[in-house]
């Protein structure tokens, strides 16, 4: 632990800079250049974490290995730098507050008055050097969430402020700011920067590297000032140019050499030049593919695009694994129907159906369902998406009139989706959901099999329902087949058609597993059905 060194990244001005994007960036950059990095995210809001929050309000809820619920810039981590995140790498207001009231009334406190300080900012600097005790990490990187000057972001702020004074050159502040361009003056503005830093003085932390959010390049004249105003040096001035993709970013912060401005400040070698070579390999196939194909995402939040980001980022991956451009084409189940569903989607190569919570748009899923399966498109279901094909088949295919989910009707007489046994008797909603990895054994010839080329997989899940058991003989006799089981449990995690060219429902989200590196296989698998559907 005496040996990790810290950066913290904060930001100024405006929400929304990308901090998550900068910090994953200098993960990737640092792990290029052979140092053991992770990630960790500090969100000042009050709940314990996102799983209840409405996608509306946060976008997706991102979930680790080890089940935990978190912000979705660790899917940015895990798919930049590779390295799975966990329970330890997202801590919110809420779990430190609760954790301080916890010892207070266990006594550990010995009488003393709770406050602040020093109770919630040594909660803070326990939570963040928590990641040094169970790993050998080089650096650890510590994205305070929120703008400086939120009031909710001040005790974190402090804590940052107490760990520089602590920690010395073992520490270094990154501040992401925003350099508008004035169209009418036409001309770059720096006083949003400087006015940020100025609040950040204020709460007694100065950083150490500026960079700098514009959308044109910055003039030595710029650099040179804002280093003047906010006590940095012009080499600590980096410039962050709005890039067509969030994946240049790494190659255009490593022109800008960030990486080694951190590596200075925190006296570490740099003698090693970061090895960015299948990255750039990935870029080249991003922008040069050889086809395109369509592909309908189909969700009751796609007017919203952070509400399926790591499927959105899955099909980028999976993408150049297949030299073609994945033109994802959104589609609001609600107003989906059986009227309209051929216009709709009728020009499409594939068909995802999203997962999600709640009635509305149910109805616009199983149509888009029918749709794919009747006219052999390929279809990927991923958690409420199987479900909504377990019930479509139930419905259209086996004659169950009624056939439905108890999620949303209780009194169906064909209950084909049922709540799992161990759910039955939780009536909390945070975190109490099947979370996290769980082991599954694939069938030996199914093509979900060909897909993995294994037979035992591991897949994070976050659900309360799954495929009803009694129904199981109905359903393979049909033809829909139980191909992925959870043996444990006896759970079905997985079901495909035999007579379809490629049509596969996982209760799990594999979403949550694609990285740059490590393309989901079933991503690339139904990216290659797509194009072989466009092709013929």
């Amino acid at each position: 632990m005496s040996n990790t060194k810290y950066i913290f990244v904060t930001g100024g001005v405006t929400s929304s800079l990308g901090k998550g994007i900068i910090s994953s960036s200098i993960a990737k950059l640092l792990v290029a250049r052979g140092f053991s990095v992770t990630i960790q995210k500090l969100d000042p809001y009050i709940n314990i974490d996102p799983g209840t929050l409405n996608p509306y309000e946060h976008g997706e809820c991102f979930v680790t290995d080890d089940g935990a619920e978190t912000d979705l810039d660790l899917g940015h981590y895990e798919r930049f730098s590779n390295v799975p995140t966990s329970q330890a790498n997202n801590v919110t207001t809420g779990v430190i507050y609760q954790s301080v009231i916890t010892k207070e009334r266990q006594g550990e406190y010995l009488g003393e008055t709770v406050q602040v300080i020093p109770h919630i900012t040594d909660e803070i600097k326990y939570r963040i050097k928590l990641l040094a005790n169970r790993g050998d990490y080089d650096f650890i990187i510590t994205e305070i969430g929120g703008t400086v000057g939120d009031i909710e972001s001040l005790p974190f702020i402090e804590a940052v402020r107490q760990m520089r004074w602590e920690l010395g050159s073992n520490c270094v502040v990154v501040h992401l700011t925003l350099v508008p361009y004035l169209a009418a003056a036409g001309e770059l503005k720096t006083k949003p920067t400087q006015h940020s830093v100025k609040t950040l003085l204020e709460s007694g932390v100065q950083p150490d590297i500026i960079v700098c959010r514009t959308e044109k390049h910055l003039s030595e004249g710029i650099r040179n000032k804002i280093a003047l105003f906010c006590n940095v040096s012009p080499s600590s001035v980096i410039e962050s140019i709005d890039a067509e993709s969030i994946y240049e970013v790494p190659v255009l912060m490593r022109e800008e050499n960030l990486d080694l401005e951190i590596l200075k400040k925190t006296n570490m070698p740099f003698d090693r030049e970061p090895d960015l070579t299948d990255w750039e390999q990935f870029l080249y196939a991003l922008k040069h593919p050889s086809g395109e194909v369509n592909i309908g995402l189909v969700g009751k939040y796609v007017e919203l695009k952070d509400a399926y980001k790591s499927i959105n980022e899955s099909f980028i991956h999976a993408s150049t694994s297949n030299g073609v451009r994945v033109k994802v084409q959104t589609v609001h189940s609600e107003f989906l129907n059986d009227s309209n569903v051929s216009e709709k989607l009728g020009k499409l190569d594939g068909i995802l159906v999203a997962p999600g919570f709640g009635e509305r748009g149910i109805e616009g899923k199983i149509a888009a369902i029918k749709f794919a399966r009747e006219n052999m498109i390929p279809f990927f279901g991923i958690c409420l998406g199987m479900q909504c094909a377990v019930i479509e088949f139930g419905r259209n295919v086996l004659g169950y009139q009624g056939a439905h989910s108890t999620e949303f009707d209780k009194q169906t007489p064909h209950p084909v989706i049922d709540m799992m046994e161990m759910q039955k008797k939780i009536s909390g909603l945070g975190g109490t959901m099947r979370l996290g990895s769980y082991p599954c054994k694939l069938t030996p010839g199914s093509k979900v099999f060909q897909v993995y080329m294994q037979e035992n997989i591991k897949e994070r899940h976050r659900h309360r329902f799954e495929f009803n058991n009694a129904y199981m003989k109905a359903y393979t006799t049909a033809g829909m087949n139980a191909v992925g089981i959870n043996q444990k449990d006896n759970l079905v995690e997985i079901v495909e058609l035999q007579n379809h060219p490629w049509f596969i429902g996982v209760q799990f989200h594999p979403e949550y597993r694609s990285t740059v590196a490590r393309p989901h296989p079933l991503f690339v698998s139904f990216v290659k059905a797509a194009k072989d559907y466009a092709d013929r």
